[in-house]
């Protein structure tokens, strides 16, 4: 019984090590090494992260102290939100109502023969300006010179025969005062002298009618102006009566341009007009980009289009250097008045918000404040400013969505230099002689500074003036 027991007590030993449980034990570190990968991934981001905080914190007290040397790569080190800014200015803005407008030539002549006949000569080229009064075209003068001659015949043969029945009438006078003849055989000579004295007054008739077919057989050029393609050849047969013409010329010097504009506006062109002043017009090309021409407002048209609840005006241009061309479509700028004396900033730095039209006003210590504004007109991309601004406060012109009241800013000078141009306000850099003088919008000085970058709640949409 005792040897049993020891047997029992030696048993474990050989069992535990030839029983399943140590191959348990060499497996539980095999199938757990994932979760020391977990631990070692996060002990990694956890000190990347905290290298990069303080990697933050550095750049940032840099920064305060001062700019960090420069180098391409080296980072920026300001305290403010980089914006582009400019001054504002004190000057005049101009007034302009736009339309689209249509080239018209001042006068257009559609030559058409007055004769009938054969053409024997022609004597312009296409395209040619011709000068009024210049030979055109030649039509065969061999009939009417013929008429002519044939009238002068007959002319002469009355005039004879009227000499005639006067000596006749003179010596039927003397008859009668001695009784020799009646009084009716006077009469009638005398009624046949002014038969004759009819004749040659129809004879003189057609040697004037056949003198002007004859001129008519000569075609010159009505005005002066530009010829068009020609429409008959050498040997046509022409008509008096033919619908179509011969040739077409267009006076282009001086030029015509056919606009509309809204009637809401006619009553300020209208003032203008009773008060004698000649108001400017230009126009630019079909993309409003390039100024062609300048010219002076003619007329207006006696009636409003019911159907666009539009009115007609018409302006007149030299056209000197034949900038303008017949039916060519313009973008058309009547000057009708101009704002004196007031705040001019770029039209990018007003802004919309919901109290209305506001700037961000960059303070001397580079801090914006909002300030409420109101716009009097908007010419290009100029805006004139007619409460709330004064001329030489720095204003934001670009960058404004960064900012709310109180940031600091770090102000870098507008290179692009505005303009009064009425193409403006269509959009691109568009190009204008009519620029704004004298007022560069320069920047001030600017200064570093320290300031968290925020984001405002008001709108970032370029303000609006007074409706064009």
């Amino acid at each position: 019984m005792a040897s049993y027991d020891k047997a029992e007590l030696r048993d474990p030993g050989p069992s535990v090590a030839t029983s399943p449980g140590p191959i348990v034990q060499r497996d539980v570190p095999k199938n757990r090494w994932w979760l020391w990968v977990l631990i070692l991934a996060v002990t990694a981001i956890g000190v990347w992260f905290f290298r990069s905080r303080s990697s933050q914190a550095n750049l940032a007290a840099t920064g305060a102290n001062g700019p960090a040397s420069g180098g391409k790569n080296a980072p920026r080190a300001v305290g403010g939100v980089p914006v582009v800014v400019a001054t504002a200015q004190q000057g005049d803005l101009p007034v302009f109502f736009d339309g689209l407008g249509t080239v018209t030539a001042f006068n257009t002549v559609t030559v058409r023969s007055r004769v009938d006949g054969q053409i024997v000569k022609i004597n312009f080229t296409e395209g040619q300006t011709v000068k009024q009064g210049d030979s055109l075209i030649e039509i065969d003068p061999r009939p009417y010179q013929v008429q002519l001659e044939q009238a002068e015949g007959q002319l002469a043969k009355d005039q004879a025969q009227l000499r005639d029945v006067q000596v006749d009438f003179e010596r039927f006078k003397l008859l009668f005062q001695e009784g020799v003849i009646a009084k009716q055989q006077l009469d009638s000579q005398q009624a046949l002298v002014g038969q004759s004295s009819g004749a040659i007054k129809s004879d003189q008739a057609q040697i004037d009618s056949a003198k002007l077919q004859l001129t008519y057989s000569h075609i010159i050029s009505p005005i002066s102006g530009r010829v068009g393609l020609r429409l008959v050849d050498i040997g046509n047969m022409v008509h008096a009566t033919d619908t179509n013409g011969l040739l077409v010329i267009t006076q282009l010097q001086p030029i015509t341009v056919l606009f509309s504009l809204p009637q809401d506006q006619l009553p300020q062109v209208m003032a203008k007009m009773r008060s004698g002043v000649k108001m400017n017009v230009e126009v630019f090309d079909r993309d409003d980009v390039a100024k062609i021409a300048s010219g002076k407002l003619l007329t207006i048209d006696n009636q409003i289009d019911t159907t666009t609840g539009t009115y007609k005006l018409k302006s007149v241009f030299d056209n000197s250097k034949d900038e303008l061309f017949p039916n060519q479509f313009v973008n058309v700028h009547l000057l009708v008045d101009t704002k004196k004396n007031v705040v001019l900033v770029p039209t990018t730095a007003v802004l919309r918000g919901a109290h209305g039209t506001y700037v961000f006003a960059v303070g001397p210590d580079n801090t914006v404040k909002i300030r409420n504004v109101i716009v009097a007109q908007s010419t290009g991309n100029v805006s004139g400013i007619s409460n709330g601004l004064a001329a030489g406060d720095t204003v934001v012109t670009d960058g404004q969505d960064k900012l709310q009241d109180g940031t600091k800013v770090d102000p870098r000078a507008n290179t692009t230099p505005p303009t009064t141009s009425p193409a403006a306000n269509s959009g691109g850099s568009k190009t204008s002689s009519s620029s704004l003088q004298n007022s560069p919008f320069a920047s001030p000085g600017t200064a570093s500074g320290s300031g968290a970058l925020s984001s405002p709640g008001a709108s970032s949409a370029s303000g609006g003036g007074a409706a064009r």
